[in-house]
Order: structure tokens, then C-alpha cells, then sequence
């Protein structure tokens, strides 16, 4: 919200030498903040003055244009040039070229002289041209910054205006005041106006203010008013989609009249456009009161006004010249010939004020902040008037904006208001709130006293009441719609007061405490995922249907998957909770990829959202009051199971050790190892099996199970699915519960002693069958060899010459070591010939 100085004024005691960064300070201490200042006289500097055409003398040129040497006088009649400077005569009549025509002899423009400076550092030279010395310029809206029409130059007598000539030009337009930006939070829709900011700077100074809404005074209904039939009965959003609706009607009006330049500049500075005096007007009182209104040409409109939702089919062109095709929840503004507008959002160009119109209808309606809200984003089509309905609108203002309206009509349009009027229906107004006077004090920390807090909220507009045992009965201001329980009013209280008086004290940690179990361990698993070289990363939980069903389940299958849906999803194409991490961190890679980022490792921990039988509950609890146990455990069986996952991803190469060295690709077994490694730093043991996942290739996929239990996969994507991601072809990934490996992690962690006594490392080379896991013979040769082996890696696979069709052969380094003694050869043999035996016995392998 842009608040232009010399508006704010008239309503509060905000000082005439003061700045807008003043303004601003003042604000920011009621919680409004800052955002930017505008000057437009920052880019105007320089003699810029009005001066009157004394001469016009059109000279065709070679090039089949026409110039117009002028002789302009910018001082006043009569006296001489009180400016000086290269360029600048001091007779006071300069001679200037101009290639414009909407100009005739007598008119007073905007003349720039010699040294001023306009928009885009455009400087203001002598130059000759066109066979004359141009000292000066006569200068359009566009090149002073205050419009876009750059067909002709200024005619200020368009705008009602004679000045006498050598008038600085930058006053007469406005263009000296500035104005204070303020980013205003979507509960405090009341600061979209210089009403609720010059209540809010009163707030902040302790100093008077003026209400513009009292200074309205709403005449008497002296005739029925255009007919006004509110048809939306049937609320769809909880509330009726209009509960008042105020049309006042205004005759002769003259729509060609021109602007005022101070309403001209007020809106400039607020960032809006002027247009035409009966549009400059409703946007004019739309930011002064915060309430959008609207004026119809009555001859356009066929029958009466109806508020009613959307036909199916139904269509509209908008005021932007667009053709929209309506939604059913849409609420509309019609007549008997269709839809006139979209109520709270925009207008239609059908019953549009045009330069015949002559009588015009003010609309000033109170619409439901739901309906307006979403038929904004469902057509995409922000506005002013939908940027304070969705954050709520004073209900009572509807007939004091129709009035403002109307007199400014009168007063500037040359219009009569007969006393036309038609109001329908009846604003909801605000519900009276116990506020337990303790309750701040408890809250905030602060002892707010009976009477400061009484007064405080009826410095807000709100009343109070005293009530026996020390409860308050607070009315809440109409323009107050966020003030809805007692929690809130504390909240004005505290910001009204000062956030500095609350103390800040911080809690002191019971002795003896400190991270949980579930905290060491994640923070274990997170560090050790680091250090081993991989980067993490975070992704939005919000996936699609078809990444749920890729990654989330192992088969394929045609039954729908269960997922948890979103109400209001942050894309339409996001409409479901993620059930694995995989696709967002996949996602991650991918991006990184496409950047150059060849080489990667990434992990990512989080929840995934398992759906139950329940899926949230029907109501929910008010806030303010404790809802009790039942409600309570009622939505914790709607929360669906969120158990911890982690998730790894892997692409390109492994860093060399060596410099100018290719490193090693990772593959599958990266992937695995790094489930491996979860479950060391955990202090448990994974089962590492032969697994199928839609997701993986067939042939190089691990299930990973603990305790029987599967709990995840890791391997190598699918190429398929590779392709379909735009990832690298021999990307691997691997996934696990990690909350089922943290609860099932000792308290404590031991290390293992280190044996002082030399290793005895021995290799043996098995032939079995082909459909034989390396795991599960890998787990035979642990058991048969003993106390005595240390440690067991698989270093060859082998399959080919020289072994028989259906047979692979497998390779392992064993290694042994006695905790008390150095080890004979024998003794290791002894231990490596009984593991060779046992697998014999279990899967009649055979030494190769």
C-alpha cells in the first residue's frame, strides 16, 4: 500500500516538514513494514514551468514531416525572465521546436527549459534543429513521468486549469508530494486504505485522528433507487456470497470532465493509473475508505441488478478486454442480458462509463472474502478491489462509499444526486468477545492493567464493557474482521502497547537432559552420510500420482495406490503426499545435472505419509479453548503414520585419490553400501538379498531387510525409468525405514577392540549354482569359519570359459585374526577348510 503524504495529512497531525521515512518509522512500531518511498520529483529537476503558446508556425519538412516553431512565453506577463542559464532568454518568451499539433495558440503547457532533467536522465539541452535554436521543450504525460500518452503534449487546460505563465509545473501537477510503501500482512486488510493507516499512524504517535468515514454524511433515501435483487441463498462457502449491497444513482453527470490534478497525482502515488473522471473517482474513494465500488452506466443496464453465482457456460469480458468463461462457484453481478462483472474481482466492459454516459449507478457491496478470493486465483485475475475483499472489507461502509461517490460525482462531474437509493440486506457485524482480563498478562509477561488494557482496545475502535470476576465484554471494531477470540485481542494489546515491553526470558533446561535417543542417532546417521561424501539436500514433500506409484510400492499393479490427498495443493500437479523420498531427491539429481553437475552423491532424510483407515477428521476444533481428550484423540487417529526415511541417490564418478586419474563409476554397489553404512553407524546389521522393484533394474536390486522385516531397496534404477526422468543412464539409489533401525539401535554403541597380533588373510573361490545369492553363501562361510575370521569381501564374480552352463563363480578374501595370539597358517586353513565344507554341505559348491 502506497500512502501519499499529502493525503495522510488530512486525516492525522503527521507533521509538514516530515518525511515519508518518517511515516514509515512510525509505522513499523504498530507492526506494518517498511517497503520503499516514491518522489517523483526525484527524477524531475531542473526549471520546469507552464508556459503560454504566443506563437504556432507549422514548417513542412523534406522528410514529409511537419514542425511547429513556437514562441512560448514562461514568465508572466510583463516581467522579465527570473531564470538563468545557457539557453534561457530574459525576455521570458523562448523560441521552441515541437513536432505535436494538439495544440493551438493561447493554450498553457508544460515547458521544460534548458538545465532540467526528466525521467531516464533525459536532459534538457539548446539544440538546433530543424533550421531554429530549440531552447526547450513542450512536454507530453509520458516524458514527465505521469502517463503513457506520448501522442501529444500537455494541454493543462484538459485538466481545468489556467495557470499564469512561468507557474512552477512540478507543484501545479502534485508531482512535488511523495509517498510511503508499506507491506501490509493478509489479517490487517484495513491498512489498504489511508483510513486505516492514519489510524494506525495515530496508534503509533498518541495523536488525533479523522475518521474520512464521519466526514460522509449519508443523505436520506428521497426515492427508490435502481432495483437490487440478492439471489445467492444458498451459501456454498459458509457465509451468503453478499450480505449488503448499496446502489445510488447519479444523474447529468458530465463523464468528459477532467480529473483534478491532486486527485490525479494522489493516485499516481498510489499506484494507480488516472483514466477518466468517474473510474478516478471509485478508485479514489476506494483508497481513502478501503471499500471497492464500482459505477454503471444505467442506459447499459437491462433490467435489475442481480448477485447470484455463475450459469454454467455462462461468459464475460472483463474490464482488461478478456473473455472469461465462468465457474459455477463463481458470484456474479448480472442483469437480465447476463453477467455484468465478478463480484469482489473485476467489472465487464458491457455496462461499462463511457464519454456518453450521463446517468451512472454507484455499487458498493460487502462480499464474502471466500468467494472472492478463489474466483481470483481461479482466473488468475488480481485486483484492487479482490486484494482487500479477501482480507475483509468493513461491512458498514457500503452506503458511506456510495455517498463519497456520489457527492464527488456532483461536485467534480457536474451530476445530481436526487436521493436515489437501494440498500438490500444486512451486514454481519462482530460478535462480543469474554476477554478474561488475566489472560494478557499470562500470555505476554507484561501486567497490563484493568484500565490500560480497556483502553488500549478502545483505542482500536473496540467496545468495552466491564464485567463481574474480572471478564471484559469486547466488541470488536466492523473493520476489525481478524479480532475473533481472546487470543487476538491480547495480541492488539501487545502490539498496541509495545512487543518491548514484553520481557524476554529464556527457559532453563531441566538438569540431566538433553537429545533424545532419536535425536543421537539421526544426527549419527546425517554426520556419517557427510563425512562418507554425500550432500544433502531437502525436497518438497508433494508429489504426483504417478511418483507415488513408481517409487512407492515394489509391484505394479492396477489397483489405485493409497496416498494422502491435499485439499488445496501447492500445484495441481503436486496433489498427493510423498510415500518416498526417492522422487524429490531424484528430482534434486536431475536438476543438478542439467547444470553440469556430473559427479553426485545426495542424501536426504525425512518423513513419507502412510495413509490409515482415517483420514483427518470431519471438524475442526475452534481455537481459544481446550477441545478435550475425544476431539483430541479423534485427530490424532485422522494423522497418518509418518515413519523416518532415508534416501540416497548416485550418479557419474567417485573423486580419484590420484590427481589427473579418471575415479571409479559408481554403481549399484555405492548404493548399497551406503545402506550398509546407516545401519554401522546405527551399531545393527543389515540382510542384504537378491530384491524386484518396479522402480530398479531387474537384475541389479538388493531388498534390504532387518528382523525379517523388508525395509527398503537399493540398486540401480530401472533405464527406463531413467530415461523418463531425464537422469544419467546408470543411476543408482537406495531407500530405508530409517525409524525401524534407530529403534531397534542399542543404547549405547560399543567399539570393537583392536587386536595388536598380525591378520592371516586367505582367498577362496566357490562355483555354485547361478541363482545362488553372493549374501546368502557369503553368510555360510561367516558361520563355518568361525570365531577366528575377522572379516569376509566378495572381490570376483565370475562366469564364462571354463565354468559349466547354470554355475558362477564367486570370490572372497578372508580374513582372520586371535584376539590373544598370532595365528598359524594351519589354524587359518583349519578355519577357511570348514567354512569350504559347510557350503559344500548347504549349496554343494565346489572349489575352483
Amino acid at each position: 500500500m502506497r500512502i501519499p503524504l499529502s493525503w495522510i495529512r488530512e486525516y492525522t497531525q503527521f507533521p509538514a516538514d516530515a518525511t515519508a521515512e518518517d511515516l514509515m518509522a512510525e509505522l513499523v512500531k504498530v507492526g506494518l513494514e517498511e517497503e520503499d518511498v516514491h518522489r517523483p520529483s526525484d527524477q524531475l529537476t531542473g526549471p520546469i514551468v507552464v508556459g503560454e503558446v504566443l506563437e504556432k508556425h507549422p514548417e513542412p519538412q523534406k522528410n514529409g514531416k511537419t514542425i511547429n516553431w513556437c514562441q512560448v512565453r514562461v514568465a508572466p506577463q510583463g516581467q522579465p525572465q527570473a531564470l538563468t542559464g545557457e539557453g534561457i532568454d530574459p525576455s521570458g518568451v523562448q523560441g521552441i521546436v515541437c513536432g505535436a499539433h494538439n495544440f493551438e495558440v493561447g493554450d498553457k503547457v508544460v515547458v521544460t527549459l534548458p538545465g532540467a532533467v526528466l525521467p531516464g536522465d533525459f536532459r534538457i539541452t539548446p539544440r538546433k534543429t530543424y533550421g531554429h535554436v530549440s531552447a526547450g521543450m513542450i512536454a507530453s504525460v509520458r516524458e514527465l513521468g505521469i502517463g503513457e500518452d506520448h501522442d501529444g503534449i500537455l494541454v493543462l487546460g484538459t485538466l481545468g486549469l489556467d495557470p499564469e505563465p512561468g507557474t512552477d509545473a512540478i507543484e501545479l501537477l502534485g508531482l512535488d508530494d511523495s509517498a510511503a510503501e508499506i507491506n501490509v500482512t493478509p489479517d490487517r486488510g484495513y491498512a489498504f486504505s489511508i483510513r486505516g493507516v492514519a489510524r494506525e499512524y495515530s496508534h503509533a504517535t498518541a495523536t488525533s485522528f479523522t475518521d474520512p468515514a464521519l466526514q460522509v454524511t449519508v443523505g436520506e433515501v428521497a426515492a427508490p433507487g435502481y432495483e437490487v435483487v440478492l439471489e445467492d441463498r444458498a451459501p456454498i462457502y459458509g457465509t451468503p456470497g453478499c450480505d449488503s449491497f448499496v446502489a445510488r444513482t447519479v444523474t447529468g453527470v458530465n463523464p468528459d470532465a477532467p480529473t483534478p490534478t491532486w486527485m490525479a497525482s494522489r493516485l499516481r502515488l498510489a499506484g494507480m493509473r488516472p483514466i477518466s473522471l468517474p473510474v478516478d473517482i471509485s478508485n479514489y474513494v476506494m483508497l481513502e475508505l478501503g471499500q471497492p465500488n464500482h459505477c454503471y452506466d444505467a442506459d447499459k443496464l437491462s433490467g435489475a441488478i442481480r448477485v447470484r453465482r455463475a450459469q454454467a457456460g455462462e461468459k464475460l469480458v472483463t474490464l482488461d478486454d478478456k473473455e472469461r468463461e465462468l465457474h459455477a462457484e463463481d458470484l456474479v453481478i448480472a442483469d437480465d442480458d447476463g453477467a455484468l462483472g465478478i463480484a469482489g474481482v473485476m467489472g465487464g466492459a458491457r455496462a461499462e462509463v463511457s464519454s456518453s454516459t450521463s446517468t451512472i449507478v454507484v455499487e458498493a457491496a460487502h462480499f464474502d472474502p471466500i468467494s472472492v478470493g478463489r474466483s481470483k486465483r481461479r482466473h488468475r485475475l488480481p485486483s484492487e478491489a479482490a486484494k482487500r475483499f479477501e482480507r475483509g472489507v468493513d461491512p458498514l461502509l457500503p452506503a458511506i462509499a456510495a455517498q463519497r461517490v456520489a457527492d464527488l460525482l456532483v461536485e467534480l462531474a457536474g451530476g445530481t444526486d436526487a436521493g436515489a437509493v437501494t440498500q438490500v440486506g444486512d451486514p454481519a457485524l462482530p460478535e462480543v468477545i469474554e476477554l478474561d482480563a488475566e489472560l494478557p498478562q499470562r500470555l505476554t509477561g507484561v501486567p497490563y492493567g484493568l484500565d490500560q488494557i480497556t483502553e488500549t482496545l478502545s483505542a482500536i475502535g473496540a467496545v468495552v464493557e466491564a464485567q463481574q470476576k474480572g471478564v471484559l465484554k469486547v466488541t470488536p471494531p466492523s473493520w476489525r474482521p481478524d479480532l475473533t477470540f481472546p487470543e487476538s485481542l491480547v495480541e492488539e494489546i501487545a502490539r498496541l502497547v509495545g512487543y518491548d515491553q514484553i520481557p524476554s526470558r529464556l527457559p532453563v533446561a531441566p538438569a540431566g537432559r538433553g537429545l533424545t535417543k532419536a535425536q543421537q542417532r539421526r544426527r549419527q546417521v546425517y554426520s556419517g552420510l557427510a563425512a562418507a561424501g554425500l550432500t544433502e539436500v531437502l525436497s518438497y514433500p508433494f508429489l504426483s500420482e504417478e511418483a507415488n506409484t513408481l517409487f512407492g510400492r515394489p509391484e505394479e499393479s492396477e489397483e489405485p495406490m493409497p496416498v494422502i490427498r491435499l485439499v488445496n495443493p501447492i500445484a495441481s500437479q503436486y496433489p498427493t503426499l510423498r510415500t518416498s523420498i526417492l522422487p524429490g531427491l531424484l528430482d534434486a539429481l536431475r536438476r543438478n545435472v542439467s547444470r553440469g553437475f556430473g559427479d553426485l552423491a545426495l542424501f536426504e532424510a525425512g518423513s513419507v505419509f502412510l495413509p490409515g483407515e482415517q483420514h483427518g477428521t470431519a471438524e475442526i476444533p475452534g481455537i481459544g479453548a481446550y477441545p478435550g481428550e475425544q476431539a483430541i484423540a479423534q485427530l490424532q487417529a485422522g494423522i497418518p503414520h509418518q515413519p523416518l526415511h532415508v534416501a540416497a541417490a548416485f550418479a557419474g564418478q567417485e573423486p580419484s585419490d590420484e590427481v589427473g586419474q579418471a575415479g571409479r563409476a559408481r554403481d549399484w554397489a555405492d548404493a548399497v553400501e551406503a545402506a550398509r553404512k546407516v545401519a554401522e553407524l546405527l551399531g545393527v546389521q543389515l540382510d542384504v538379498q537378491q530384491g524386484r522393484h518396479q522402480a530398479f533394474h531387474p537384475g541389479r536390486t538388493a531388498a534390504l531387510h532387518f528382523d525379517g522385516k523388508l525395509i527398503g531397496f537399493a540398486g540401480e534404477l530401472h533405464p527406463k525409468v531413467a530415461a523418463s526422468l531425464d537422469l544419467p543412464a546408470r543411476t543408482s539409489a537406495m531407500e530405508l525405514n530409517l525409524e525401524v533401525l534407530i529403534d531397534a539401535s542399542p543404547d549405547q554403541v560399543s567399539a570393537e577392540p583392536i587386536s595388536t597380533f598380525p591378520p592371516t588373510t586367505q582367498d577362496v573361490a566357490l562355483i555354485v549354482d547361478e541363482d545362488l545369492p553372493a549374501a546368502t553363501l557369503e553368510s555360510t562361510l561367516v558361520e563355518g569359519a568361525g570365531e577366528l575370521l575377522e572379516s569376509i569381501e566378495l572381490f570376483d564374480v565370475y562366469s564364462g570359459t571354463g565354468i559349466e552352463d547354470g554355475k558362477k563363480s564367486l570370490a572372497y578374501a578372508l580374513r582372520f585374526r586371535a584376539a590373544d595370539r598370532t595365528l598359524t597358517a594351519d589354524e587359518a586353513s583349519a578355519a577357511r577348510s570348514a567354512a569350504v565344507e559347510l557350503a559344500a554341505q548347504r549349496h554343494s559348491a565346489a572349489q575352483r
